[in-house]
Protein backbone atom coordinates (compact mmCIF):
# COMPACT_ATOMS: atom_id res chain seq x y z
CA UNK A 1 0.00 0.00 0.00
CA UNK A 2 1.40 3.61 -1.06
CA UNK A 3 0.76 6.46 0.48
CA UNK A 4 1.69 9.44 2.87
CA UNK A 5 0.98 6.97 6.12
CA UNK A 6 2.55 4.19 4.97
CA UNK A 7 4.00 2.68 7.72
CA UNK A 8 1.69 3.40 9.97
CA UNK A 9 -0.90 0.86 12.14
CA UNK A 10 -4.18 1.99 13.67
CA UNK A 11 -6.52 -0.02 14.87
CA UNK A 12 -9.98 0.54 14.73
CA UNK A 13 -13.37 -0.65 16.83
CA UNK A 14 -16.13 1.25 15.48
CA UNK A 15 -19.40 1.86 14.40
CA UNK A 16 -21.95 4.24 12.90
CA UNK A 17 -20.23 7.09 10.34
CA UNK A 18 -17.62 9.01 12.32
CA UNK A 19 -14.89 6.31 13.19
CA UNK A 20 -15.07 4.07 10.85
CA UNK A 21 -14.91 7.08 8.00
CA UNK A 22 -11.86 8.33 10.30
CA UNK A 23 -10.50 4.62 9.69
CA UNK A 24 -10.98 4.52 6.27
CA UNK A 25 -9.81 8.16 5.53
CA UNK A 26 -5.99 6.99 7.39
CA UNK A 27 -6.46 3.65 4.91
CA UNK A 28 -6.67 5.83 2.02
CA UNK A 29 -3.64 7.52 2.93
CA UNK A 30 -1.64 4.98 3.39
CA UNK A 31 -1.87 3.97 6.85
CA UNK A 32 -2.49 -0.08 8.19
CA UNK A 33 -5.96 0.26 9.78
CA UNK A 34 -7.07 -2.92 11.15
CA UNK A 35 -10.57 -3.17 12.09
CA UNK A 36 -12.20 -5.78 15.25
CA UNK A 37 -16.04 -7.22 14.63
CA UNK A 38 -17.99 -9.46 16.58
CA UNK A 39 -18.37 -12.89 14.63
CA UNK A 40 -21.17 -12.40 12.35
CA UNK A 41 -20.84 -8.28 12.05
CA UNK A 42 -20.94 -5.59 14.19
CA UNK A 43 -23.82 -2.98 14.65
CA UNK A 44 -23.49 -1.85 10.94
CA UNK A 45 -23.24 -5.16 9.00
CA UNK A 46 -26.46 -5.01 7.78
CA UNK A 47 -27.09 -1.37 7.79
CA UNK A 48 -29.08 0.14 4.53
CA UNK A 49 -28.61 1.24 1.91
CA UNK A 50 -28.17 -2.60 0.69
CA UNK A 51 -27.33 -4.19 -2.57
CA UNK A 52 -29.92 -6.45 -4.16
CA UNK A 53 -28.10 -9.42 -2.34
CA UNK A 54 -28.79 -8.32 0.95
CA UNK A 55 -25.43 -6.88 1.63
CA UNK A 56 -24.79 -3.97 3.20
CA UNK A 57 -23.58 -0.85 1.03
CA UNK A 58 -22.97 1.89 3.77
CA UNK A 59 -20.48 -0.90 5.74
CA UNK A 60 -18.43 -1.75 2.76
CA UNK A 61 -18.31 2.37 1.67
CA UNK A 62 -17.26 3.50 5.16
CA UNK A 63 -14.38 0.40 5.34
CA UNK A 64 -12.59 0.27 2.04
CA UNK A 65 -9.14 -0.70 2.01
CA UNK A 66 -9.18 -1.54 5.82
CA UNK A 67 -8.23 -4.77 7.08
CA UNK A 68 -10.75 -7.00 8.89
CA UNK A 69 -10.98 -9.26 11.69
CA UNK A 70 -13.72 -11.16 13.30
CA UNK A 71 -13.44 -12.05 16.76
CA UNK A 72 -15.60 -13.43 20.31
CA UNK A 73 -15.37 -10.16 22.37
CA UNK A 74 -17.61 -11.89 24.94
CA UNK A 75 -14.94 -14.52 25.66
CA UNK A 76 -11.74 -13.45 27.39
CA UNK A 77 -9.70 -14.76 24.95
CA UNK A 78 -11.30 -12.89 21.98
CA UNK A 79 -11.05 -9.46 24.57
CA UNK A 80 -7.06 -10.39 25.10
CA UNK A 81 -6.66 -11.01 21.56
CA UNK A 82 -8.18 -7.31 20.90
CA UNK A 83 -6.09 -5.93 23.50
CA UNK A 84 -3.01 -7.66 21.93
CA UNK A 85 -3.56 -6.27 18.69
CA UNK A 86 -4.22 -2.65 19.71
CA UNK A 87 -1.05 -2.45 22.42
CA UNK A 88 1.33 -4.74 19.65
CA UNK A 89 4.36 -3.19 19.84
CA UNK A 90 6.21 -0.85 17.10
CA UNK A 91 7.57 2.79 16.42
CA UNK A 92 3.95 3.21 13.85
CA UNK A 93 1.95 1.06 16.06
CA UNK A 94 0.21 1.61 19.17
CA UNK A 95 -2.74 3.68 17.90
CA UNK A 96 -6.53 2.99 18.68
CA UNK A 97 -10.28 4.47 17.38
CA UNK A 98 -13.07 3.75 19.14
CA UNK A 99 -16.70 5.11 19.51
CA UNK A 100 -17.44 1.71 21.55
CA UNK A 101 -15.56 2.51 24.56
CA UNK A 102 -15.79 -0.40 27.34
CA UNK A 103 -14.47 0.67 30.56
CA UNK A 104 -12.62 -2.13 32.17
CA UNK A 105 -11.43 -3.62 29.24
CA UNK A 106 -11.38 -1.41 26.02
CA UNK A 107 -10.56 1.81 27.40
CA UNK A 108 -7.56 3.55 27.89
CA UNK A 109 -6.76 3.27 31.37
CA UNK A 110 -6.96 -0.55 30.79
CA UNK A 111 -5.15 -0.87 27.46
CA UNK A 112 -2.45 1.98 28.03
CA UNK A 113 -0.90 -0.88 30.88
CA UNK A 114 0.19 -2.76 28.59
CA UNK A 115 1.30 -0.07 26.27
CA UNK A 116 2.39 3.11 28.11
CA UNK A 117 2.77 5.55 24.72
CA UNK A 118 -0.63 3.95 23.70
CA UNK A 119 -2.64 6.54 21.57
CA UNK A 120 -6.80 6.21 21.86
CA UNK A 121 -8.96 8.63 20.31
CA UNK A 122 -12.84 8.02 21.63
CA UNK A 123 -15.91 9.49 20.03
CA UNK A 124 -18.28 9.95 22.55
CA UNK A 125 -22.30 11.14 21.54
CA UNK A 126 -22.09 13.86 24.37
CA UNK A 127 -19.77 15.21 27.28
CA UNK A 128 -21.51 13.30 29.38
CA UNK A 129 -21.17 10.21 27.28
CA UNK A 130 -24.41 9.70 26.53
CA UNK A 131 -25.34 8.31 22.99
CA UNK A 132 -25.89 10.81 20.48
CA UNK A 133 -26.30 11.12 16.27
CA UNK A 134 -26.79 13.52 13.60
CA UNK A 135 -30.69 13.18 14.35
CA UNK A 136 -30.62 13.87 17.50
CA UNK A 137 -27.71 16.45 17.53
CA UNK A 138 -29.40 18.83 15.03
CA UNK A 139 -33.39 18.94 17.30
CA UNK A 140 -30.84 19.75 20.16
CA UNK A 141 -29.06 22.57 18.76
CA UNK A 142 -31.68 23.88 16.77
CA UNK A 143 -30.59 22.91 13.03
CA UNK A 144 -34.09 21.65 12.23
CA UNK A 145 -36.07 24.72 12.78
CA UNK A 146 -33.43 26.90 10.11
CA UNK A 147 -34.17 24.34 7.60
CA UNK A 148 -37.18 23.90 5.56
CA UNK A 149 -40.01 25.85 3.01
CA UNK A 150 -40.57 30.02 3.84
CA UNK A 151 -43.13 29.82 6.49
CA UNK A 152 -43.13 25.69 7.13
CA UNK A 153 -43.92 25.38 10.65
CA UNK A 154 -42.78 21.94 11.11
CA UNK A 155 -38.88 21.48 11.64
CA UNK A 156 -37.25 19.94 8.72
CA UNK A 157 -34.42 17.53 8.91
CA UNK A 158 -32.07 16.60 6.35
CA UNK A 159 -30.43 13.43 4.89
CA UNK A 160 -26.66 14.68 4.79
CA UNK A 161 -24.93 13.08 8.46
CA UNK A 162 -23.18 16.88 8.77
CA UNK A 163 -21.60 16.42 12.16
CA UNK A 164 -20.51 12.92 11.65
CA UNK A 165 -18.47 13.51 8.46
CA UNK A 166 -16.78 17.10 10.32
CA UNK A 167 -16.60 14.39 13.47
CA UNK A 168 -14.71 11.88 11.48
CA UNK A 169 -12.26 13.96 10.07
CA UNK A 170 -11.30 15.64 13.67
CA UNK A 171 -10.65 12.20 14.74
CA UNK A 172 -7.96 11.91 11.87
CA UNK A 173 -6.69 15.21 12.43
CA UNK A 174 -6.45 14.49 16.72
CA UNK A 175 -4.54 11.05 16.15
CA UNK A 176 -2.31 12.62 14.00
CA UNK A 177 -1.88 15.38 16.13
CA UNK A 178 -0.84 12.99 19.08
CA UNK A 179 0.88 11.02 17.29
CA UNK A 180 3.22 13.59 16.02
CA UNK A 181 3.22 14.71 20.01
CA UNK A 182 4.17 11.00 21.14
CA UNK A 183 7.51 11.37 18.45
CA UNK A 184 8.48 14.42 20.02
CA UNK A 185 8.18 13.95 23.37
CA UNK A 186 7.50 9.89 23.82
CA UNK A 187 4.34 9.62 25.46
CA UNK A 188 1.00 8.32 24.56
CA UNK A 189 -2.37 10.12 25.62
CA UNK A 190 -5.91 9.61 25.22
CA UNK A 191 -8.16 11.97 22.91
CA UNK A 192 -11.70 12.37 23.91
CA UNK A 193 -14.24 14.46 21.52
CA UNK A 194 -18.14 14.10 21.41
CA UNK A 195 -20.52 14.36 18.14
CA UNK A 196 -22.57 17.22 20.08
CA UNK A 197 -18.97 18.98 21.10
CA UNK A 198 -18.28 19.18 17.39
CA UNK A 199 -22.01 20.23 16.42
CA UNK A 200 -21.70 22.89 18.96
CA UNK A 201 -18.62 24.68 17.78
CA UNK A 202 -18.61 24.59 14.39
CA UNK A 203 -22.66 26.62 14.77
CA UNK A 204 -20.21 28.66 16.80
CA UNK A 205 -17.65 29.05 14.26
CA UNK A 206 -20.37 29.98 11.85
CA UNK A 207 -21.56 32.83 13.96
CA UNK A 208 -24.75 31.05 14.73
CA UNK A 209 -24.57 31.06 18.33
CA UNK A 210 -23.85 34.62 18.56
CA UNK A 211 -26.48 35.16 16.19
CA UNK A 212 -29.00 33.61 18.28
CA UNK A 213 -27.39 35.61 21.29
CA UNK A 214 -27.43 39.27 20.28
CA UNK A 215 -30.54 39.63 17.76
CA UNK A 216 -34.35 39.78 18.70
CA UNK A 217 -35.28 36.63 16.59
CA UNK A 218 -34.75 33.23 15.74
CA UNK A 219 -33.14 32.72 12.25
CA UNK A 220 -36.04 32.07 9.79
CA UNK A 221 -36.39 28.85 7.53
CA UNK A 222 -35.61 30.34 3.59
CA UNK A 223 -36.05 27.32 1.58
CA UNK A 224 -33.48 27.08 -1.17
CA UNK A 225 -32.27 30.55 -0.74
CA UNK A 226 -28.51 31.15 0.06
CA UNK A 227 -28.83 32.79 3.62
CA UNK A 228 -27.27 36.39 3.48
CA UNK A 229 -26.38 36.83 0.49
CA UNK A 230 -28.36 36.03 -3.25
CA UNK A 231 -28.65 32.35 -4.47
CA UNK A 232 -31.68 30.84 -5.64
CA UNK A 233 -33.26 27.81 -7.03
CA UNK A 234 -35.90 28.38 -10.64
CA UNK A 235 -37.79 26.09 -12.25
CA UNK A 236 -36.81 26.31 -16.58
CA UNK A 237 -38.79 25.93 -19.96
CA UNK A 238 -37.78 21.73 -19.89
CA UNK A 239 -39.01 21.49 -16.40
CA UNK A 240 -35.63 20.93 -15.08
CA UNK A 241 -34.85 23.30 -11.43
CA UNK A 242 -31.61 24.99 -11.73
CA UNK A 243 -29.81 26.67 -8.32
CA UNK A 244 -27.94 29.84 -9.42
CA UNK A 245 -25.33 31.92 -7.11
CA UNK A 246 -24.70 35.77 -6.35
CA UNK A 247 -22.71 35.69 -3.43
CA UNK A 248 -19.44 37.77 -3.77
CA UNK A 249 -19.76 40.39 -6.50
CA UNK A 250 -18.12 39.22 -9.24
CA UNK A 251 -20.42 35.98 -8.88
CA UNK A 252 -23.76 38.39 -8.75
CA UNK A 253 -22.07 40.68 -11.26
CA UNK A 254 -21.92 37.67 -13.75
CA UNK A 255 -25.55 36.39 -13.31
CA UNK A 256 -26.82 39.94 -14.04
CA UNK A 257 -24.45 40.17 -17.47
CA UNK A 258 -25.51 36.42 -18.37
CA UNK A 259 -29.35 36.93 -17.61
CA UNK A 260 -29.18 40.68 -19.64
CA UNK A 261 -31.19 41.81 -16.48
CA UNK A 262 -28.99 45.44 -16.09
CA UNK A 263 -31.44 47.66 -16.45
CA UNK A 264 -33.93 45.63 -14.26
CA UNK A 265 -32.03 45.79 -11.50
CA UNK A 266 -30.36 48.88 -12.12
CA UNK A 267 -34.33 49.87 -11.47
CA UNK A 268 -34.80 48.25 -8.57
CA UNK A 269 -31.80 49.79 -6.44
CA UNK A 270 -33.41 53.16 -7.84
CA UNK A 271 -36.70 52.26 -6.11
CA UNK A 272 -35.03 50.71 -3.27
CA UNK A 273 -32.21 53.33 -2.54
CA UNK A 274 -30.51 50.30 -1.95
CA UNK A 275 -26.83 49.30 -3.12
CA UNK A 276 -27.13 45.63 -4.79
CA UNK A 277 -23.11 45.52 -4.59
CA UNK A 278 -24.18 45.02 -1.01
CA UNK A 279 -24.66 40.93 -0.39
CA UNK A 280 -26.48 41.43 2.98
CA UNK A 281 -28.33 43.90 0.52
CA UNK A 282 -29.43 41.08 -1.46
CA UNK A 283 -30.37 39.01 0.77
CA UNK A 284 -33.01 41.36 2.05
CA UNK A 285 -34.10 41.67 -1.73
CA UNK A 286 -34.02 38.33 -2.64
CA UNK A 287 -38.16 38.10 -3.43
CA UNK A 288 -37.56 41.05 -5.52
CA UNK A 289 -34.02 40.16 -7.22
CA UNK A 290 -36.22 36.69 -7.85
CA UNK A 291 -39.03 38.23 -9.12
CA UNK A 292 -36.73 39.93 -11.98
CA UNK A 293 -34.75 36.86 -12.91
CA UNK A 294 -37.70 34.09 -12.70
CA UNK A 295 -39.13 35.07 -16.36
CA UNK A 296 -35.85 34.82 -17.64
CA UNK A 297 -35.54 30.96 -16.63
CA UNK A 298 -39.08 30.31 -16.81
CA UNK A 299 -38.72 31.29 -20.77
CA UNK A 300 -35.40 28.64 -21.75
CA UNK A 301 -34.83 25.07 -21.53
CA UNK A 302 -30.91 24.59 -19.69
CA UNK A 303 -29.42 23.23 -22.85
CA UNK A 304 -30.11 27.25 -23.99
CA UNK A 305 -27.94 28.47 -21.41
CA UNK A 306 -25.07 25.99 -20.02
CA UNK A 307 -22.75 26.38 -22.08
CA UNK A 308 -22.97 30.39 -21.78
CA UNK A 309 -22.83 29.89 -17.97
CA UNK A 310 -19.91 27.66 -17.74
CA UNK A 311 -18.26 30.15 -20.30
CA UNK A 312 -19.04 32.85 -18.19
CA UNK A 313 -17.64 31.50 -15.11
CA UNK A 314 -21.21 31.49 -13.56
CA UNK A 315 -21.55 29.65 -10.59
CA UNK A 316 -24.72 27.83 -10.48
CA UNK A 317 -25.80 23.70 -11.11
CA UNK A 318 -28.66 21.85 -12.19
CA UNK A 319 -30.48 19.67 -9.57
CA UNK A 320 -30.21 16.33 -9.99
CA UNK A 321 -30.98 13.22 -8.06
CA UNK A 322 -28.28 10.34 -7.52
CA UNK A 323 -28.96 8.39 -10.36
CA UNK A 324 -28.98 11.19 -12.63
CA UNK A 325 -25.99 12.54 -11.20
CA UNK A 326 -24.02 9.43 -12.16
CA UNK A 327 -25.76 9.89 -15.92
CA UNK A 328 -24.51 13.18 -15.98
CA UNK A 329 -21.41 14.22 -14.16
CA UNK A 330 -18.18 13.14 -15.10
CA UNK A 331 -16.91 14.15 -11.44
CA UNK A 332 -18.73 10.90 -10.50
CA UNK A 333 -17.14 8.67 -12.91
CA UNK A 334 -13.71 6.89 -13.66
CA UNK A 335 -12.99 9.89 -15.99
CA UNK A 336 -12.25 12.06 -12.28
CA UNK A 337 -9.02 9.99 -11.16
CA UNK A 338 -10.51 9.95 -7.65
CA UNK A 339 -12.91 7.12 -8.88
CA UNK A 340 -12.12 3.60 -9.75
CA UNK A 341 -14.92 1.30 -11.38
CA UNK A 342 -14.77 -2.00 -9.22
CA UNK A 343 -16.56 -5.27 -9.35
CA UNK A 344 -17.13 -5.49 -5.99
CA UNK A 345 -18.69 -9.69 -4.68
CA UNK A 346 -22.05 -9.11 -3.67
CA UNK A 347 -22.44 -6.09 -3.74
CA UNK A 348 -22.20 -4.59 -8.14
CA UNK A 349 -19.95 -3.08 -9.78
CA UNK A 350 -19.81 0.72 -9.78
CA UNK A 351 -17.61 3.81 -8.85
CA UNK A 352 -15.80 3.96 -5.97
CA UNK A 353 -13.90 6.96 -4.48
CA UNK A 354 -10.46 6.92 -3.00
CA UNK A 355 -8.94 9.90 -1.16
CA UNK A 356 -9.85 13.52 -2.72
CA UNK A 357 -6.56 15.00 -2.03
CA UNK A 358 -3.35 14.57 -4.32
CA UNK A 359 -0.39 14.74 -2.67
CA UNK A 360 2.55 16.17 -4.42
CA UNK A 361 5.17 13.97 -3.32
CA UNK A 362 3.16 10.98 -3.67
CA UNK A 363 0.98 9.33 -6.41
CA UNK A 364 -2.77 8.95 -6.19
CA UNK A 365 -3.70 5.58 -4.58
CA UNK A 366 -6.16 3.82 -6.16
CA UNK A 367 -9.48 3.14 -4.13
CA UNK A 368 -9.24 -0.72 -2.62
CA UNK A 369 -12.57 -2.42 -1.92
CA UNK A 370 -14.00 -3.11 1.87
CA UNK A 371 -12.72 -6.67 2.92
CA UNK A 372 -15.00 -9.11 3.53
CA UNK A 373 -15.80 -9.99 7.47
CA UNK A 374 -12.75 -11.78 8.93
CA UNK A 375 -11.08 -11.25 5.69
CA UNK A 376 -7.81 -11.13 7.22
CA UNK A 377 -8.17 -13.02 10.74
CA UNK A 378 -5.19 -15.47 10.22
CA UNK A 379 -2.55 -13.07 8.53
CA UNK A 380 -3.53 -10.37 11.85
CA UNK A 381 -3.12 -12.93 13.83
CA UNK A 382 0.21 -14.41 12.90
CA UNK A 383 1.91 -10.92 11.86
CA UNK A 384 0.49 -8.68 14.11
CA UNK A 385 -0.27 -10.70 17.67
CA UNK A 386 2.60 -13.00 16.89
CA UNK A 387 0.88 -16.62 17.08
CA UNK A 388 2.20 -19.41 15.20
CA UNK A 389 0.11 -21.77 13.13
CA UNK A 390 -1.10 -24.21 15.83
CA UNK A 391 -2.42 -21.25 17.93
CA UNK A 392 -4.38 -19.65 15.44
CA UNK A 393 -5.78 -23.05 14.48
CA UNK A 394 -6.66 -23.87 18.06
CA UNK A 395 -8.52 -20.20 18.00
CA UNK A 396 -10.60 -20.84 14.75
CA UNK A 397 -11.36 -24.63 16.54
CA UNK A 398 -12.67 -23.19 19.54
CA UNK A 399 -14.72 -20.54 18.03
CA UNK A 400 -12.79 -17.13 19.44
CA UNK A 401 -12.00 -16.08 15.72
CA UNK A 402 -13.41 -16.53 12.17
CA UNK A 403 -12.39 -15.88 8.49
CA UNK A 404 -14.25 -16.31 5.14
CA UNK A 405 -12.47 -19.88 5.30
CA UNK A 406 -12.95 -20.67 8.66
CA UNK A 407 -16.27 -20.34 10.39
CA UNK A 408 -16.08 -20.32 14.12
CA UNK A 409 -18.31 -22.59 15.74
CA UNK A 410 -21.14 -21.29 18.29
CA UNK A 411 -20.01 -20.51 22.10
CA UNK A 412 -21.74 -23.27 24.44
Amino acid sequence: MSGILKGMRVVEGSAFVAVPLAGMTLAQMGAEVIRFDRIGGGLDAGRWPLAPSGQSLFWAGLNKGKKSIAVDMRRPEGRELVTRIVTAPGEDAGMFLTNLRVRGWMDYETLSKFREDLIMVTLMGDRQGRPQVDYTVNPALGVPAMTGPVGWPEPVAHALPAWDLVAGQLVVSALLAAERDRLRRGHGQEVELSLKDVAAAVMGHLGLIGDAVVNDSDRPKSGNALYGAYGQDFVCACGRRVMVIGLTNRQWRGLVKATGTDAAMTDLTERTGRDLNDEGVRWELRREITAILRPWFASREVSEFAEDFDAAGLTWSVFRTMREALVEDADLSAANPMFQTLDQPGLGEFPVPGHPAVFSGHGRSAPRAAPVLGADTEAVLGDVVGLDDTEIAQLFDSGVVQSPRFKARPAA
